[in-house]
């Protein structure tokens, strides 16, 4: 019997014993039985238990740790939610999905990704020093709109000061490899200072980390992927600043805005691995072609909220974001950008720059209504506009035509208490409407069109749908509840991928049917016990979107968008208990996620063929036990990546994962001036392929990557 199914019925068995059931127990989530807890990405003042969606919060210390442990919030997300892939470990993060789709990351309700040329470094956008808490809202809805597809990963940063004059933190950390080579040696500083003063408060703060290369368990250098980015080599920078303004008992100003760069040092160039051998690649010592790959966040955001306006609560915000992706010019990806007009074959070297600005804004009213309490209504508006282009910052040629994205989205909810709120009825409706113009233009000469490009009539073509969403809620008895919901969520497909790819003549924008929008439809059934020392739950979950979004490799290691009919199921399965030991809690989860799409040569809105690993994350199943008592806490934690073989009418048997299992352990003392922590990922230092080198490029020898070994973060953390 294969071991995914094994594993799910040991998982199953296990949450049945403990009467296990729904949403939210992300280890060390905030703690109750979601009366009292409000997430912000819902787009509501209600708690979590009178929503029919599954959520799960990571509060500020369980969020600390697991950046100490891996490095970074995605990480971290990736860490304690079972169904997110593993990570690559790299800065780019394509092929990294939750529940088999990819995720919006936003930062305060603002959207990180740029989904017109998706460069996949959104969850690169901001230090985990500036963030409070992450927000996690699984499956497909329109709550923020554009790119929930697969849920959203909402990072809250830190708040306004409570108390009155200077307050602040400081973080010192340093982190080595298992052999402690100077190489593998890395730091991070950090701080924030916070004044309040009666009605006024402002937060100031800067993160600066500097990385060394990355090593994997046999004590390689692990390889750099030049093109796409790396975490490792690099430093990053980021500046905060948060600055308040109370209105009256119960309204407030926020101006909020952070810029974040992330720079790759380009010590490095790689060496080819072996697949047939199982050699990873590596890298030595050198100096890339062009300059080194790095990304930039700037954003700003302004908002005004009164939790009491008209006895409800407004919210609204203006903001403005903007970021600056370069890619690393390599060797093995430059017959991508010959023109034998500027150089001859095989000698011109180039790279690319994804440029994108965001300007957007968003405002909502949510009240009971008078004289009959038991129903919320809500009622908003957003509005997006996004221009992305994607340069040749060698030549100054465009690769992608500047693409300008326009949504007007106006939005309804209600949600309606009965039987002394043991029973909810919720739902609504978001009418997105959505422009994008792109102007005549011409593509890319290569090896393949030495001549010259294709030229390509411009257009601007609009599209607008209904979205809906519903679900009831039944809680009998405080702590213990089952919902059902059902959510459509919108998105574009990488329209970037898209126009670049072009390569016949006579083609119109305007009816070109691959830029059309990927509708996907989300439903779910959960059941959760919060009681006592337990807090568990199990979800089922399924989707489709008729006309999905999958990347596929081509002969050139580039990846291009195909569009065909996508289906998704999965079980989702958490259990957290607090033993009779003081302070000693265990938690184990579980996901299995199943996706398939329509690989006919004439596609015929039959499923017949798995998504592969760049497209959906393996089966995991999650083991963890923590302990806080007094100044100590400790936590241990086990990842195992399940074995899954792909199957259909396009598989390559070369990309079947074995699976691998991943041990990190944290103990954390706090003095009387600050706490000290000591880290170690990968425990055991294990030497494993990652999942996404695993199952993709199989004859790519440089892109064949090891995870990380043995590492170690010992930090100094103090508050002020």
């Amino acid at each position: 019997m294969r071991r995914t199914i094994s594993s799910a019925v040991s998982a199953l068995s296990l949450a049945i014993a403990v009467q296990a059931s729904a949403q939210s127990t992300a280890p060390d989530a905030a703690q109750g039985d979601g009366s009292d807890i409000i997430v912000t990405a819902a787009r509501s003042a209600l708690p979590v238990n009178a929503l029919p969606l599954t959520i799960d919060l990571i509060d500020k210390a369980a969020l600390d740790q697991q950046i100490a442990i891996s490095g970074s919030v995605v990480d971290a997300v990736s860490n304690l939610t079972p169904s997110f892939s593993p990570t690559r470990q790299k800065l780019s993060g394509a092929g990294e999905t939750l529940r088999g789709r990819s995720p919006l990351y936003a930062i305060n309700g603002i959207p990180q990704t740029t989904p017109l040329r998706d460069g996949s470094r959104d969850g690169f956008t901001i230090d985990g020093f500036f963030v409070d808490r992450v927000e996690l809202i699984y499956g497909s809805n329109a709550l923020q709109g554009i790119g929930g597809t697969g849920g959203i990963v909402n990072q809250v940063t830190v708040g306004a000061p409570k108390k009155e004059g200077i307050s602040g933190r400081a973080l010192v950390q340093g982190t080595a490899n298992n052999g402690f080579d100077g190489d593998g040696t890395g730091g991070k500083v950090a701080g924030l200072v916070q004044y309040k003063a009666d009605r006024f408060d402002a937060s100031v703060g800067v993160a600066y980390e500097k990385r060394g290369a990355f090593f994997d368990g046999d004590g390689r250098v692990i390889g750099v992927n030049l093109t796409q980015g790396e975490t490792q080599d690099s430093k990053t920078l980021n500046l905060f600043g948060r600055f308040g303004y109370q209105l009256g008992g119960t309204g407030r100003i926020d101006l909020i805005a952070s810029r974040y760069e992330l720079k790759g040092d380009g010590d490095y160039v790689a060496i080819a691995g072996n697949r047939l051998t199982g050699r990873p690649t590596s890298a030595i010592k050198g100096t890339p072609p062009g300059e080194s790959a790095r990304s930039r966040t700037e954003s700003v955001a302004l908002s005004v909220t009164d939790t009491a306006l008209g006895g409800g609560n407004f919210v609204s915000q203006i903001f403005f974001n903007r970021t600056r992706d370069t890619f690393g010019a390599e060797v093995n990806a430059i017959a991508t950008f010959q023109d034998v007009r500027l150089a001859p074959i095989g000698t011109l070297i180039d790279q690319s720059q994804n440029r994108s600005r965001k300007l957007g804004g968003k405002i909502s009213y949510e009240r009971a209504v008078p004289g009959f309490e038991a129903l919320t209504l809500t009622g908003g508006f957003d509005t997006l506009f996004d221009k992305t282009e994607q340069r040749l910052i060698a030549t100054g040629r465009i690769w992608v035509p500047p693409t300008d994205f326009r949504s007007l989205a106006p939005f309804g909810q209600f949600n309606l208490a009965l039987f002394d709120k043991k029973l909810r009825l919720a739902g609504g409706a978001r009418w997105e409407n959505v422009q994008i113009k792109i102007d005549d233009y011409t593509t890319l000469a290569s090896t393949t069109t030495p001549a010259g490009g294709v030229t390509v009539a411009g257009g601007k073509p609009k599209f607008s749908d209904v979205l809906f969403n519903g679900g009831i809620i039944f809680e009998p008895w405080s702590g213990i509840r089952a919902y059902a919901s059902y959510a459509e969520g919108f998105t574009v497909p990488d329209v970037g991928r898209i126009t670049r790819a072009v390569n016949r003549a006579n083609v119109d924008i305007d009816t070109f049917l691959d830029i059309s929008p990927i509708i996907s439809n989300n439903r779910e059934i959960g059941v959760e016990v919060k009681q006592g020392p337990l807090d568990a739950s199990v979800t089922y979950f399924w989707s489709s979107s008729d006309k999905g979004q999958l990347l596929i490799a081509q002969a050139n290691g580039i990846f291009d968008v195909q569009r065909q009919r996508v289906e998704i199921h999965g079980i989702e399965l958490n259990a957290g208990i607090r033993m009779p030991i003081e302070g000693l809690k265990l938690n184990v989860g579980y996901a299995h996620l199943s996706g398939r799409y329509d690989a006919s040569t004439v596609p015929d809105g039959k499923v017949d063929t798995d998504l592969d690993g760049t497209n959906i994350s393996p089966d995991r199943l999650n083991l963890a036990a923590s302990y806080i008592a007094g100044r100590v806490s400790a936590r241990v934690q086990t990842q195992y990546y399940l074995s899954r073989t792909f199957k259909g009418l396009v598989r390559d048997p070369r990309n079947d994962f074995g699976g691998y299992q991943i041990t990190d352990a944290s103990v954390r003392y706090q003095t009387g001036l600050g706490g000290i922590s000591l880290s170690v990922a990968n425990l055991f230092n294990k030497q494993y392929i990652d999942y996404s080198s695993d199952t993709r490029l199989p004859t790519d020898n440089f892109a064949y990557f090891a995870g990380r070994g043995r590492t170690f973060t010992l930090g100094w953390d103090y508050r002020f």
